[in-house]
């Protein structure tokens, strides 16, 4: 298991996530910028604490900086976890969603297409009310996502460094055989 991020800014699940890496011996790093009263959390055995400037996404490019595959990153910021799972790491929400390779992409369009809405003075919805059930929901999903994320089956030894070089074990039905005889008479 790698490090845990949380991106503490206006995060509700800081105290959930820090206990249940605490009880699986994981390290943390909680970022967040100046306006965020991070004192509380760094007298805590196994956490850090990275306090960034004010600027805007200043605590998500603080974590991209020392994000390594194998990382879990907590952010409702879907642009910061586009960039964490780019990077090889997971990344879940604090309602518990956990972003996917698969999806990013047009979750990113929406929230373009949102942002350009708003810009042209147009209302969006926000989100929904943080609830007790997300938290739950959330809890369940952190405790088992780095399981989730350990390679499985023969490429349970591989490691980010390599590349996939590995062949399959047997050809495939569809693999080009040797012309027979003559080139214009296939057997």
């Amino acid at each position: 298991m790698g490090t845990v991020f949380i991106d503490a800014d206006a995060c509700p699940v800081t105290r959930d996530a820090l206990r249940i890496a605490r009880e699986r011996g994981w390290s943390v790093v909680v970022v967040a910028n100046s306006t965020q009263n991070l004192e509380r959390y760094a007298s805590r055995a196994g956490v850090e604490t990275v306090t960034v400037p004010g600027g805007r996404d200043a605590a998500d490019f603080a974590i991209v900086e020392r994000l390594r595959a194998g990382d879990v990153v907590v952010t409702q910021d879907i642009g910061l976890a586009a960039m964490a799972l780019g990077r090889g790491a997971a990344a879940i929400s604090p309602r518990g969603r956990v972003f996917s390779a698969a999806t990013i992409d047009a979750e990113l369009a929406v929230r373009h297409a949102e942002a350009r809405e708003r810009r042209a003075g147009r209302r969006t919805r926000g989100p929904q009310a943080f609830e007790e059930e997300d938290r739950e929901r959330f809890s369940e999903r952190f405790g088992w996502l780095p399981r989730s994320m350990k390679p499985k089956g023969r490429w349970a030894n591989w490691s980010t460094t390599k590349r996939f070089t590995m062949m399959p074990r047997k050809p495939c039905a569809t693999s080009i055989r040797p012309w027979r005889g003559s080139r214009s008479s296939p057997r």
